[in-house]
């Protein structure tokens, strides 16, 4: 099956793995590039050196294509993007925050960039600086989707921008696929979904759990990392987004929770909390809710709990989960569905 977006990264089919913390590691991003996709490395727990071992664990694993994302709000997040650069990455993937020196660096040794949006405005800015594609990520997906559904921002910005766009939130199977492709997208890319395969180092627990919630068992809301942000629906995750005292994030928590967090990055903590305080009450107050948020992220990815404190970021489309394929057998599936679905739809006449 070949898109634009096929042609661009030199991949077989046009299914990318999202970047997800504690999920979208080495051996998963190896998965999917090894089946034809394109997987991206999250990079948002890992420090600049621990990005570069993953880079160079990747590399050892599969001679496809891949790429990293990179957060750029999140400290530490420019130093791995840095090193991607530095190592020549075929493929960055970034979102909030402006990308143009990423842009202008991975040009000069032919590497492609794609940002990640939710409103047109940045998609518009995002293509004037040179970004080569856009994965633009609607209400439905997991974590930070927009306010618009895909069914709506994805053709509101295909019409807006003349670079490929990927279309994120709300894709799980080959309907999803053909959906996109209807809408003017190139291709999708896949969280939720791809968590629940086999090679994902997603906890049991959850790869249970996603079997047996349905599209409505997810809740959705800003109180928990400061964005609008899609998890399942469990009693943690609802204690979780509640509105704090006048809207704001439990600062105390967010303190105790951001030295671990400089620790794990291996920044200094004084040099973390003065450069938070310095960068605006705004971004004070977003980056304390991230603090407070990521010790509940953390314990249910890797240890699997999810009642009393771990909170799992997924999308809509964990309905639509009803088993734990490989990663090969899931994108197989999908395009062989996709283009059963093409078949189908060319014998339809007036």
């Amino acid at each position: 099956m070949k898109t634009r977006m096929t042609e661009l990264f030199g991949i077989k089919y046009p299914i990318m793995l999202s970047g997800m913390s504690w999920v979208s590691v080495p051996e998963m991003v190896a998965a999917v590039s090894n089946a034809g996709g394109l997987g991206i490395l999250a990079t948002g727990v890992l420090d600049a050196d621990e990005t570069r071992k993953a880079i160079h664990e990747i590399r050892d694993l599969t001679d496809k294509p891949f790429g990293i994302n990179a957060s750029l709000l999140f400290p530490g997040a420019a130093e791995n993007a840095k090193v991607a650069l530095e190592e020549n990455v075929p493929v960055i993937n970034f979102a909030l925050g402006k990308g143009d020196w990423i842009v202008k660096a991975a040009h000069e040794y032919g590497g492609k960039v794609i940002a990640t949006v939710v409103y047109k405005r940045h998609a518009m800015r995002a293509q004037d600086y040179g970004c080569d594609g856009l994965v633009v990520t609607g209400h439905e997906a997991a974590a930070h989707g927009g306010d618009a559904t895909s069914l709506v921002l994805t053709p509101d910005i295909v019409d807006s921008v003349d670079i490929p766009v990927i279309a994120a939130g709300g894709f799980a199977d080959g309907r999803g696929l053909m959906a996109a492709l209807a809408l003017g997208a190139e291709g999708i890319a896949m969280g939720t979904r791809f968590m629940s395969t086999q090679e994902s180092p997603l906890h049991k627990n959850c790869k249970n759990l996603s079997l047996e919630k349905g599209v409505d068992d997810t809740i959705y809301g800003t109180h928990f990392d400061g964005l609008g942000c899609r998890s399942v629906k469990t009693k943690a995750a609802i204690k979780a987004y509640r509105r704090g005292f006048l809207g704001l994030p439990n600062f105390l928590d967010a303190a105790i929770n951001s030295r671990e967090m400089a620790k794990m990055l291996k920044l200094p903590y004084l040099k973390l909390f003065i450069g938070v305080l310095i960068s605006g009450w705004k971004n004070t107050v977003q980056l304390a809710y991230m603090a407070t948020a990521f010790p509940a992220l953390k314990v249910a990815t890797e240890d699997g709990e999810t009642e009393r404190k771990g909170v799992l970021p997924a999308g809509q489309t964990i309905g639509l989960i009803h088993d734990i394929p490989t990663v090969s057998e899931l994108i197989e599936r999908i395009i062989t569905e996709a283009e059963e679905i093409q078949k189908r739809l060319s014998k339809i006449t007036k």
